[in-house]
């Protein structure tokens, strides 16, 4: 017996040894990399002393006696928190993904070096002035002091290489990006495309935005002076998982000294993307001693203030959701080494690209380009339509030098002249001045088209090319308008009458609708008003639909679907957690839209249609509106259907699928039991790992939906998991800079171990703030970090 025990007693201590061992290393990869935030460094190339104060968030308050040393600072502390995250939005960039995910990331990899990002921040770069360029080199010298000297955050280890040295094109990269992402329509109009094999023109028509739909204009009098391949669609849904995206929606607006209870202006701000972790935005304060005092919203990887306030002015944006891409359909001679134009054909500029895989493995490919783009579908077949695109992105502008002249910006025309080179990026920008003006400005790349329209243009002829961009002096603006108050929510730009083509697919106006009603509830704001705004979960479209509903539901029967009627009946139109009535309307929104559309679509179409909520709204809005639409007939019945009848059906539905999951208790039904928020790594799907690091941090239940101010929005493809929403809220008090207020979703660290890796989440949820501290006495109140970078 005892010959037996020693050896398995030897296992077990063996195995125990090896779980503990295993154990120590785990908790050295997840916490090696955590900084120190207090300790004292010295930095080849500083001419002189840096003190980073950090606050109870580990928000860094940076302060240099020049600018050179500050952005060494910058790119020192931002390495310090986000180094992994840098990396990978670089690689996305790059088109080098694959080189750590592996070959499922290909489409991506290809889709982006299409694009031709580092191209364009190279041409950019040699157009850049001396001081940009100098800031941009420092900031690098930070980010590879840090990389070179300490410990890499756990990502690095995991996927098992180290990361390049950073150079300012890869700064210059991350502002390119911003305006693939901001690209409006080519998603809705590859739809359409599909469409048109599958129902009737008019159809098609009642799919298209209405001038009664969009009758909320952003600027309601302007100031002047073919087949897609898989993948381009499954880039974008790649990139939305690793958490790459920048703008989805956005709400900003700005109230006059007149209508601020201190006499100055107040500006609220909330930038609207993907639920990921890390998030996209870093807090950051930059102080250089005589030239400089910014603070607000930095991407990470490149080192000036996006959205934010300086000691003068504070400004926000919002996504103009403009038609900045148009597809063309290519005829190819039979090498495809040319393409017709004009009756002559002309030489495809054919570049080889070879990407690396993790696995080692290069993949090697040529991709194609007209004098309008990339070619960006790859063939599957003889009779797949070669597809080019002409987009923005790869026009000549300079965000770089925008957002380096906001934060030195001290008045409304040194404003407009930063924005002025906003053109792949296109925002409306608003305003405030301490002397009390506030404004909002379309800072904008929009083409002249001789030929404007939706759909796949015919590339055989130059009709339909650009022939231009409009000045920027003829983008509209508005400045202290009597009203004394400014505001958009990606709503339409301008009314009918304004000269150029802006776009198609704005967003509804029901955040705008809003957000400008709360604005003309009260004479006086302050920012106690701001954040009930910020956090509002009323719903004009529920305010609209709800009535529609109601009256179509005349003759219900059973005492669970009239206690149901009964909620929305009494229902004030607010999506909070605890309501019955939110669950009861957000279902019976889509069942009432499904009962329309299904029939008419087959299974792939159909999936394709619900994930496409721009395309869904607008039928909504139109049928309800008519109560008459070929849509609206079921095909499969030897009935017609009309309003009434897909109401009932679909409220029947609703009532069925929430007694299923919360039983027959109507009081049971909280929207916030079925609306949940979970916020993704994206190396948090492989589930041992986010086991082990606590990469994922969720499911939380949420209020709102994707058409109230606050939004917490969901896909009708994955429902009630909420992927967008408010990626940071900022209010600032131009009465006292220190009263102002901010939040974002997640925390200032990238590092699943750090304190401070989602330590604002729980405040974000609750509608709850931090003091924004500016002034040097205020920042030493809060500190709790203080850290010395010496030559």
């Amino acid at each position: 017996m005892k010959l037996f025990l020693r050896p398995l007693l030897a296992i077990v201590l063996l195995l125990l040894i090896l779980f503990i061992a295993g154990y120590i290393l785990l908790i050295h990869i997840r916490t090696h990399s955590l900084p120190e935030y207090s300790e004292d460094i010295r930095i080849p190339g500083l001419t002189e002393e840096v003190v980073i104060v950090r606050d109870s968030f580990a928000i860094p308050h940076i302060y240099a006696r020049n600018e050179s040393d500050l952005y060494k600072a910058v790119g020192f502390s931002m390495a310090q928190d986000r180094l992994w995250q840098m990396d990978l939005l670089r690689r996305v960039t790059q088109g080098r993904i694959s080189e750590v995910m592996g070959k499922d990331q290909l489409d991506t990899d290809m889709f982006m070096r299409a694009l031709r990002i580092q191209e364009k921040s190279e041409r950019v770069l040699a157009n850049t002035s001396p001081e940009i360029l100098a800031a941009l080199e420092s900031f690098s010298a930070g980010v590879n002091f840090y990389m070179n000297n300490h410990p890499l955050p756990p990502e690095f280890t995991i996927l098992r290489y180290k990361p390049d040295p950073w150079q300012p094109v890869h700064s210059v990269n991350l502002i390119g990006y911003m305006s693939w992402d901001l690209s409006s329509g080519w998603n809705q109009e590859y739809l359409l495309h599909r469409l048109s094999g599958e129902v009737s023109a008019d159809q098609l028509r009642q799919l298209l935005p209405g001038s009664e739909i969009h009758s909320t204009f952003v600027f309601p009098v302007v100031s002047v002076t073919t087949e897609i391949s898989e993948t381009l669609l499954s880039a974008n849904a790649e990139l939305e998982k690793l958490g790459a995206q920048i703008f989805y929606g956005s709400n900003n607006w700005a109230v006059a000294g007149n209508k601020s209870k201190t006499g100055k202006p107040l500006l609220a701000n909330d930038t609207h993307l993907g639920f990921n972790s890390p998030g996209i935005w870093y807090q950051m304060h930059q102080v250089a001693e005589g030239s400089l005092n910014v603070t607000g919203l930095v991407l990470p990887g490149q080192p000036f203030v996006i959205c934010g306030h300086n000691d003068s002015i504070a400004w926000g944006l919002t996504n103009v959701s403009i038609d900045d891409l148009d597809f063309y359909a290519e005829t190819l001679n039979k090498d495809s080494t040319k393409y017709l134009l004009n009756g002559k054909w002309t030489e495809l500029l054919v570049k080889e690209e070879i990407i690396a895989t993790r696995k080692g493995q290069d993949v090697v490919y040529r991709q194609k380009f007209t004098h309008r783009g990339p070619i960006i579908n790859h063939f599957k077949n003889d009779q797949e339509t070669p597809l080019s695109i002409r987009w923005m992105g790869n026009e000549l502008s300079n965000e770089l030098r925008a957002v380096y002249l906001l934060n030195r910006a001290a008045n409304w025309d040194e404003f407009r002249n930063a924005v002025s080179t906003f053109r792949s990026v296109s925002q409306n920008i608003v305003y405030a001045d301490l002397n009390g003006n506030i404004g909002l400005q379309t800072a904008a790349g929009v083409p002249v088209r001789e030929m404007a329209g939706i759909g796949i243009f015919p590339g055989d002829t130059s009709l339909y090319d650009w022939k231009g961009i409009v000045p920027f002096d003829e983008l509209p603006f508005e400045y202290n308008p009597e009203r004394g108050y400014v505001s958009s929510a990606n709503n339409k730009t301008v009314q009918e009458d304004y000269p150029h083509y802006i776009g198609t697919w704005f967003s509804l106006p029901d955040r705008i609708d809003r957000i400008r009603e709360m604005l003309e509830e009260k004479e006086k704001f302050d920012v106690e008003d701001f954040i009930l705004m910020q956090g509002d979960y009323k719903s004009k479209k529920a305010e609209r639909f709800t009535p529609r509903f109601i009256d179509a539901l005349q003759l219900v029967e059973g005492e669970i679907h009239k206690a149901a009627l009964a909620e929305l009946e009494a229902w004030d139109y607010v999506l909070n957690k605890e309501s019955n009535a939110a669950s009861i309307f957000e279902i019976l929104f889509r069942k009432v839209g499904e009962n329309i559309i299904k029939d008419d679509l087959s299974s792939e179409l159909f999936q394709a249609f619900m994930g496409e909520r721009k395309l869904f709204e607008n039928l909504m809005e139109n049928v309800a509106e008519a109560k008459e639409s070929a849509w609206i007939d079921n095909k499969s019945t030897p009935e017609t259907e009309n309003w009434e009848v897909i109401v009932n059906k679909a409220f029947y539905e609703t009532v069925d699928e929430l007694s299923l999951q919360f039983g027959e208790d109507v009081k049971d039904w909280e929207w916030g039991r079925l609306h949940t928020l979970t916020l993704r790594h994206p190396l948090g799907s492989v589930n041992i790992l986010n086991k082990a690091f606590r990469f994922n941090r969720g499911p939380y239940s949420v209020p709102g939906s994707y058409h109230t101010v606050s939004p917490y929005s969901y896909s009708y493809n994955n429902l009630y998991n909420v992927n967008h929403g408010a990626s940071q809220r900022y209010i600032y008090d131009l009465g006292n800079w220190n009263a102002s207020k901010t939040v974002i979703p997640t925390g200032t660290s990238g590092i699943p171990a750090s304190d401070y890796y989602l330590d604002q989440l729980d405040m974000y949820l609750e509608n709850s703030y931090h003091s924004d501290s500016f002034t040097p006495d205020e920042v030493e109140k809060s500190a709790r970090y203080r850290m010395k970078l010496l030559p």
